[in-house]
C-alpha cells in the first residue's frame, strides 16, 4: 500500500501555521502603526474651566482607546509655530482670550490648516481671539454668553454625519449652552442646534433675534477641515460615551479618516 511521505503529511500543518503567523503579524503591525498625531492647546488667557486637566487625560485615553489618533496636550502657546506643527495631522482648541501669538504663529496656524489638516474647537474655543477676524471666520462664530446651564435637548441637523448620527434625531443632555455672535448658519455646516422649548427664551442674556442656537458645527478652510462642538464644559460631559462618540468621530472627519 502507498504510504505518503512525512514531509508530504506535514505540508497541511505548516501552510496552518504559516497563515496564523501571517494573521498574527498583521494584527501586531497594526497595533504599532503609528497614529496621527494631534496637539492639544489648553491656554486660557481668559476664563479657565475647571475641566481642562481631566480633558487633556480623556481626550489621550481617546485616543489610545479608538487607536486612531495620538493626543499631545500643552499649555505652551509658543508650540504654535511652523517647524513643531510639521508633528502633527491636526490642531484642538479647548482656549479662552487673546493667545499671545505673534504674527508669524498666526501665518504658522493658517498655514497649517489651508495645507490640509484638520482643527478642532471645543467649547470656548469660539471665546478665543476676538481680535483676529481669519481666526472667527474658521472656527464660524464667536461666543456671546451663555444663557442656559441644564438639561436641555439638543436636536441633530445632519444625521448621516459620523460625529452625531448616534445621537439621531435627538438627544438631552445638562451642559453650559453658548449663544454665538459673528455666526450665521449658511457659512458653516451645523451639525446640532438647541431645541428652543426645553429652554428658556426670554433670559435678558437671550440676543440673537432669530433664535436659533448652533451647537456643533463644521467648516472648511483651504484645504483643511475645521469641527467644533460647544459641548463640553462639565466633566460629566467629558464622562459620557455619547459625547466621548461625538468628539473621536468629530476628530476623525477632520483628519480626513471619516467622511
Amino acid at each position: 500500500m502507498y504510504q505518503p511521505s512525512a514531509s508530504k503529511s506535514l505540508w497541511p500543518l505548516l501552510l496552518c501555521l504559516l497563515s496564523v503567523l501571517a494573521l498574527h503579524l498583521n494584527t501586531v503591525a497594526q497595533k504599532s502603526k503609528a497614529r496621527p498625531k494631534i496637539l492639544y492647546l489648553t491656554h486660557s488667557a481668559g476664563f479657565k474651566h475647571d475641566v481642562l486637566p481631566f480633558s487633556e487625560g480623556m481626550l489621550q485615553r481617546l485616543g489610545e482607546q479608538s487607536g486612531v489618533f495620538e493626543s499631545v496636550a500643552t499649555l505652551d502657546c509658543s508650540l504654535i509655530n511652523a517647524d513643531y506643527l510639521k508633528n502633527f495631522e491636526g490642531l484642538v482648541f479647548y482656549t479662552t482670550g487673546e493667545l499671545s501669538f505673534s504674527e508669524e504663529q498666526k501665518q504658522a496656524f493658517l498655514d497649517f490648516i489651508k495645507s490640509g489638516k484638520g482643527f478642532i474647537g471645543i467649547h470656548s474655543a469660539t471665546d478665543t481671539f476676538y481680535q483676529w477676524p481669519e481666526y472667527g471666520k474658521i472656527i464660524g462664530g464667536y461666543f456671546d454668553q451663555h444663557p442656559w446651564h441644564q438639561d436641555v435637548v439638543i436636536k441633530v441637523e445632519d444625521a448621516a454625519h459620523p460625529s452625531v448620527k448616534h445621537l439621531a434625531p435627538s438627544f438631552k443632555i445638562k451642559d453650559e449652552i453658548y449663544q454665538f455672535k459673528d455666526f450665521s448658519k449658511r457659512q458653516v455646516h451645523v451639525l446640532l442646534s438647541l431645541v428652543n422649548s426645553s429652554v428658556d427664551l426670554n433670559k435678558p442674556s437671550v440676543h440673537r433675534a432669530d433664535k436659533y442656537f448652533a451647537n456643533a458645527w463644521t467648516n472648511t478652510y483651504g484645504k483643511g477641515r475645521v469641527f467644533y462642538t460647544a459641548l463640553g464644559h462639565r466633566q460629566e460631559v467629558w464622562s459620557d460615551p455619547r459625547f466621548q462618540e461625538h468628539l473621536v468621530n468629530g476628530i476623525r472627519w477632520a483628519l480626513g479618516d471619516l467622511k
